[in-house]
């Protein structure tokens, strides 16, 4: 099994899995970039994910597409592989559901992910589910689609 097959494993359920799971997919000096934070080094990823388990009833993403990418730069930001994702977020102690579409970059190295950056939408993960702040962002969203 490659790294692209261990990544899409491990991401289908990531409240079954311990954060060393993640030895298994992350180089140890992993870039790991999302809308919110930068995480560098596997020991950063494992914390961050050892407090997102702890604050998540479930959480699983439906891989829906993988794509290799060809290029013969060698940097580290270099992206070798996009997945497109949707995930299923119920946080513990609020039944709300959270689902939410985005794209992963990644690029592979020695069958280990060297960077991991992703791409969703902040407001329609977090904003919009602050009681007034979601309200106020839904009504801004409404006027610039009419």
């Amino acid at each position: 099994m490659d790294v692209i097959e261990r990544f899409c494993k491990i991401y289908t359920d990531i409240c079954q899995i311990s954060p060393d799971d993640l030895e298994s997919i992350y180089a140890k000096d992993v870039v790991f970039v999302d809308p919110i934070t930068t995480h560098r080094g596997i020991d950063a990823v494992k914390n961050y994910f050892s407090n997102l388990l702890t604050q998540a009833e479930s959480c699983r993403f439906d891989i829906a597409d993988v794509f290799d990418c060809d290029g013969n730069n060698t940097a580290r930001t270099q992206v070798t592989h996009i997945v497109n994702w949707t995930m299923h977020l119920t946080l513990k102690g609020n039944n709300k559901h959270i689902t939410l579409d985005g794209t992963t970059q990644l690029n592979v190295v020695d069958d280990r992910v060297a960077y991991h950056k992703d791409y969703y939408d902040l407001g329609e993960m977090v904003y919009e589910h602050v009681p007034i702040l979601g309200f106020v962002i839904k009504k801004i969203k409404g006027k610039l689609a009419s």
